[in-house]
C-alpha cells in the first residue's frame, strides 16, 4: 500500500447519500438526552426551543449552501474564510471546527457505553463517568468506527443509507410507541406556569443543548468534494436535513412532555426541574421501562447503542476531511493531505483522528474531569459558525459566483450571524471561555510551528468578537455568568447590537480578491 498527496478524492455521493448522512448524523445522542435536559430547564417550551434552534440553523445552513457551491471542497467550512479573510482568521476558524469534531466520536462512544451498561452494570461510575473498563470499551467503539470510513466514500455512503434507514425507523417507533402508551395533554398548558413555566430566558438557555443535535447539517459541506453534483445536491440536502431533523426533534419533545405521568414518577406536577433524575440514564429507556412497555424498551436499547455509534463514525469522517483541509492550508503536517491509493480517502488524517478519539475516550476514566471538558470543547464548533455568513458576503464582493446564490443574501447572512452569535452566547459560562481558550491555544501553538502570520488586520474582527462574546457570557443573565449585570432581555439586545456591528466589521475586513495560495489543484 502507498499513499500519494496528489491523488484525487472520488465523487461517489448522490443526493440520497448525503441527505441521509446529514440526517442520521444529527439524530443520535442529542435526541435521547438533550430533549430531557431542555424540558427540565424550560418545561413544555422545549418544543419552541427546538423550533427556534431549527430556524437559526436553517439560516446558518443556507450560508453554507451558497459559499459551499462556490468552493466545493473537502472540509469546506474550514477553508472558506481562507479565501475571504486570509490565514489567521481561517486558522482560528479551522481549529474551532477541528476541536468540535475531535470530541464528538468519543462523546458518542461513551453514549454507546451508557446503552451497553444496562447489560453489564460495570461500565459507569455512580457519577455517570466511565469506569476504567467503560473507558476501554469506549476506546474500542471509536476504533470500530474507523472501518466505516476506511473502505472508500462509496462504502461510507451505502452504510449511511442502510443503517440510517433502519435507525430512523427505530427512532420513530420509540416516539410513537411511548405516545400510544402514555400521553397527557394537560402537561402542555394546564400545570403551574403553563407552557413557559420558567420564562423566556430559561427557554433561550435551553437552546444550546439542542444545537449539538442540529450539527448534522454542518457535515454536509465537508463531503462536497466527494459529491457527484455538489452545486445541486448541497443546497437541497441542507434544507432537507434541517427540516427533517426538526420534525423528528419536535416529535420527540412532544412525546417526552406528554409522557410525564407525575404520580407514576412520584414527582410534584409541574415541577419540571425535579425530572433531572431521568437523565442519569437514557431518558426514553427510563420512561419505557417505568411504564412497562417492553417492546419500546427493547427498541430504545437498540438505538441507545446503534444511534450514537452511527453519529460517531459520520463525524469521524467529517472530521477527517477537516484535518485534510487543514493539511492543504498548511496548519498541520503535509501528511494529512495524503490520499489512499486504493480507497481514495484521506488516509493519515483518518488514522490520526481515530487515534486522538481513542486517547480521549481512554482518558475519561483516570481523569474524569475531561468528560466535562469534552462538552465545553464542543462549543468551540459554534465559534467556527461565526465566520461563514461573513465569508459568504465577502466572497460576493470578491466577484466569486456560486452555483447557488441566495436572494437577499446580505440579510440572510446577517440573520445567520446573529443566530450564530446567540448560539455561542447561550452556550454560557464557563463553556464559552473554555472553548475560546482551547481555540486560541491551539492556534498560537500551531501558528508558531507553521509560521502563520499573514492577514492579522483582516482577523482582528474575529479575534475581538470571540473575546467580547466570552465577556458577555460573564456578565449576561441568559448565559448564566457569575456576574449577571445585564439582565434578560437587555443582554439579548446587547448581543444583537454587537452581532450587527461585528458582522459589518467582518464584511469590511475581507480581502479585495480571493487568497488562493493554498487552493487545491485539479488532482489534489
Amino acid at each position: 500500500m502507498s499513499e500519494q498527496p496528489q491523488r484525487a478524492l472520488r465523487k461517489e455521493l448522490g443526493l440520497f447519500h448525503i441527505t441521509m448522512t446529514g440526517l442520521i448524523g444529527a439524530i443520535g445522542t442529542g435526541i435521547l438526552f438533550s430533549t430531557a435536559k431542555m424540558a427540565e430547564m424550560t418545561g413544555p417550551a422545549v418544543i419552541l426551543a427546538w423550533i427556534l434552534g431549527g430556524i437559526f440553523y436553517l439560516f446558518i445552513g443556507l450560508t453554507y449552501s451558497e459559499i459551499g457551491t462556490a468552493y466545493p471542497e473537502a472540509g469546506g467550512p474550514s477553508r472558506y474564510s481562507l479565501y475571504t479573510h486570509g490565514r489567521i482568521t481561517n486558522m482560528i476558524n479551522a481549529f474551532a471546527d477541528l476541536l468540535w469534531y475531535l470530541f464528538i466520536p468519543p462523546i458518542e462512544a461513551i453514549a454507546v457505553v451508557y446503552g451497553i451498561n444496562y447489560f453489564t452494570h460495570n461500565l459507569l461510575t455512580p457519577t455517570g463517568t466511565p469506569t476504567l473498563l467503560g473507558a476501554v470499551v469506549a476506546a474500542v467503539i471509536v476504533l470500530l468506527m474507523v472501518p466505516f470510513n476506511y473502505f472508500g466514500i462509496k462504502t461510507f455512503g451505502i452504510s449511511n443509507i442502510t443503517l440510517g434507514t433502519f435507525k430512523l425507523i427505530l427512532y420513530l417507533l420509540v416516539a410513537f410507541g411511548i405516545m400510544a402508551t402514555v400521553f397527557i395533554p394537560s402537561n402542555f398548558t394546564s400545570l403551574k406556569g403553563g407552557f413557559l413555566p420558567y420564562g423566556l430566558a430559561a427557554m433561550f438557555m435551553a437552546i444550546p443543548y439542542g444545537m449539538f443535535a442540529f450539527g448534522g447539517v454542518r457535515v454536509i459541506p465537508d463531503f462536497a468534494e466527494e459529491m457527484r453534483n455538489p452545486h445541486r445536491d448541497m443546497p437541497l440536502s441542507i434544507i432537507l436535513v434541517v427540516v427533517g431533523q426538526l420534525l423528528v426533534y419536535i416529535l420527540f419533545s412532544i412525546t417526552f412532555v406528554g409522557a410525564i405521568n407525575w404520580s407514576k414518577l412520584n414527582v410534584t406536577p409541574g415541577d419540571w426541574k425535579s425530572l433531572a433524575f431521568i437523565r442519569k440514564t437514557n431518558p426514553f429507556l427510563y420512561l419505557s421501562g417505568t411504564y412497562g412497555v417492553t417492546w419500546v424498551f427493547i427498541i430504545t436499547l437498540i438505538i441507545a447503542i446503534l444511534g450514537p455509534f452511527v453519529v460517531g463514525y459520520i463525524y469521524l469522517g467529517g472530521g477527517t476531511r477537516i484535518l485534510f483541509a487543514m493539511g492543504r492550508s498548511r496548519y498541520v503536517p503535509d501528511l494529512m493531505k495524503f490520499i489512499h491509493e486504493k480507497y481514495a480517502i484521506p488516509y493519515w488524517a483518518l488514522i490520526t483522528f481515530g487515534i486522538i478519539g481513542i486517547l480521549l475516550a481512554l482518558l475519561t476514566a483516570p481523569i474524569p474531569s475531561i468528560y466535562g471538558l469534552i462538552d465545553d470543547a464542543v462549543v468551540a464548533g459554534y465559534l467556527g459558525f461565526l465566520t461563514n455568513p461573513v465569508a459568504m458576503i465577502v466572497s460576493r464582493k470578491q466577484g466569486k459566483e456560486p452555483a447557488f446564490k441566495l436572494p437577499g443574501g446580505l440579510w440572510i447572512g446577517l440573520i445567520a450571524f446573529i443566530g450564530a452569535s446567540y448560539i455561542v452566547y447561550w452556550s454560557g459560562w464557563p463553556a464559552v471561555p473554555y472553548a475560546a481558550i482551547f481555540v486560541f491555544a491551539a492556534s498560537l501553538i500551531f501558528g508558531a510551528i507553521y509560521s502563520v502570520k499573514e492577514h492579522l488586520k483582516n482577523a482582528l474582527w474575529y479575534i475581538t468578537y470571540i473575546v467580547v462574546l466570552t465577556l458577555m457570557t460573564y456578565i449576561g443573565q441568559t448565559a448564566g455568568g457569575p456576574a449577571p449585570i445585564l439582565k434578560f432581555p437587555w443582554d439579548m439586545v446587547v448581543v444583537t447590537i454587537l452581532a450587527i456591528a461585528f458582522y459589518t466589521w467582518g464584511v469590511f475586513s475581507g480581502l479585495p480578491k480571493p487568497y488562493t495560495k493554498y487552493a487545491p489543484t485539479e488532482t489534489q
